[in-house]
């Protein structure tokens, strides 16, 4: 993506949704670290409780629906911070923003965040916001695209500052949508593709309490799934598009997986919620070897 990234381990998006904490997180190791997401007005998520342990499982439910305190609140934040690494910033649409008009919400995020980021992540994966993963498919998801290509050529000529664009996308698809993903990627140039998001699939948590909560699955269950879409979408874009490797990373071989099956860098989450900050370490151990 043309950014140099003194480690290939960093943060996912959803810890630090709105930039509060990215000085203390630098100081994890971590070599990117990414906020959000950012929606263009502030919004409470859904309602409380919805955050579940899944200790069994080493898993995580949420359902916590883009909760967040609005891009303008987020750019405030990140003013105030001193960092000076790589930072990603995940944007998305507002729960009420009707679907014929999502562009106009992540084109808002986009022209506010664009010179505060080290690249934009495109969140169209999320299983809490209403009808987002609508997103993904073929037509919806090359109308995007080229919307927001389109912008990124109008901010770079404003700024003087080219911004990769990066898209997130659903552990939850079948082969044909991969490679139909894939495809799309190609044609638009979009820079990089996060893989993946939280998962609707119970298959590995059936029975354990907790289980039944909706939301997105994440931890240990998700480990396999997602490397799983790695490999597909490995096998599409064969390096034209740089993969960014998440889900179900829980020790540092968890991270080596998912460079061999295609990622360039790695995102970490519920991993650190179980694992604690050694985990970072661990996995920038493996991974630079």
């Amino acid at each position: 993506m043309g950014l140099d990234f003194p480690n290939p381990i960093g943060l996912a998006a959803g810890l630090d949704k709105n930039g509060e904490y990215i000085n203390a997180l630098a100081t994890f190791g971590f070599g990117f670290i990414e906020i959000g997401t950012v929606t263009p007005r502030p919004q409470s998520g859904n309602l409380k409780p919805r955050l579940f342990r899944i200790t069994q499982a080493n898993a995580i439910i949420n359902r916590l629906g883009f909760n967040n305190d609005g891009v303008d609140a987020v750019v405030q934040n990140i003013e105030k911070a001193n960092y000076q690494g790589i930072l990603g910033i995940n944007i998305g649409k507002n729960y009420d923003t009707p679907m014929e008009k999502v562009c106009d919400d992540y084109l808002e995020c986009m022209r506010k965040v664009y010179c505060y980021a080290s690249y934009i992540v495109i969140n169209i994966s999320s299983p809490n916001t209403p009808n987002l993963r609508v997103l993904q498919n073929s037509e919806e998801f090359d109308h995007l695209l080229s919307t927001l290509k389109s912008e990124q050529i109008k901010l770079t000529n404003e700024y003087g500052k080219y911004t990769p664009l990066v898209v997130k996308i659903a552990p939850d698809l079948n082969s044909t949508q991969v490679i139909s993903i894939a495809t799309l990627l190609i044609k638009h140039k979009i820079d990089g593709v996060i893989a993946t998001n939280s998962t609707l699939s119970r298959s590995e948590v059936e029975n354990l309490p907790n289980s039944e909560e909706t939301g997105g699955l994440s931890g240990s269950p998700l480990t396999k799934i997602s490397t799983n879409i790695i490999r597909q979408l490995h096998a599409v874009l064969k390096g034209t598009v740089p993969i960014i490797g998440v889900g179900g990373i829980m020790c540092a071989s968890d991270a080596q997986e998912k460079i061999d099956a295609g990622a360039s860098l790695i995102q970490i989450y519920t991993g650190l919620i179980y694992q604690g900050p050694e985990l970072v370490r661990d996995a920038v151990k493996i991974s630079c070897k």
